[in-house]
């Protein structure tokens, strides 16, 4: 969800219902981007530009691929 502060980012259970505790918050959608890249979302032409038009509308949601490590850190 964007707002004035920037978009905050929620993250889930494979289950799609159970969040997790970690939420972040970031100014720069480039910065989106960037953790969806590293958390292994799919990278398509067609992807990208759903990505940017999700940023663009201020809200959406990436599926990412983490490793045991990054899903750590995000519970």
């Amino acid at each position: 969800m964007s707002t004035a502060k920037g978009w905050h980012c929620q993250f889930l259970e494979e289950d799609l219902k159970t969040p997790l505790r970690r939420r972040l918050t970031f100014q720069d959608p480039s910065k989106i981007e960037e953790m969806a890249e590293k958390g292994g979302a799919v990278r398509t032409s067609e992807g990208t530009q759903i990505m940017e038009y999700a940023l663009k509308q201020g809200r959406g949601s990436v599926w990412l691929n983490l490793t045991e490590e990054q899903y750590r850190k995000l519970k």
